[in-house]
């Protein structure tokens, strides 16, 4: 049976001592972005459903993705969708063996985070 008297055990050594590195920010971010682009994809498809339904149907959905809140949920999908390109590239990098050098591997999730930043800027400037 399992022991349900945890009473004065401690937590998990790792929640004291474990300091959080760039690779292991940068692969939780790219988890977080790959799930906010399945819900901008959603309201994509549910933009061009109204568009299909009708006029008041696509007024009502423009309305919501062409408002200051829908403005920032696209831009930061943007984001969302060049780190998660970035990273998956450098993941690509790592599958091949190379660039698993604690120096390296360090500067590839510095190059993902500013590079996303970077592209993104150059995207909504160009769009």
């Amino acid at each position: 049976m399992a022991d349900f008297n945890r009473g004065n055990r401690p937590l998990s050594p790792h929640l004291q001592v474990y300091r959080p590195q760039i690779t292991s920010v940068t692969s939780i971010f790219t988890r977080i972005t790959g799930n906010a682009l399945i819900v901008a994809a959603i309201l994509i498809v549910w933009w061009f459903l109204a568009a299909a339904k009708g006029p008041e149907a696509f007024a009502r959905a423009d309305w919501v993705l062409t408002s200051w809140i829908g403005d920032l949920v696209m831009t930061l999908s943007v984001w969302a969708l060049w780190y998660h390109t970035l990273a998956g590239i450098r993941h690509v990098i790592w599958d091949a063996g190379r660039g698993l050098e604690l120096k390296t591997a360090e500067r590839l999730g510095l190059a993902v985070i500013g590079g996303s930043a970077l592209l993104t800027l150059l995207t909504i400037i160009v769009v």
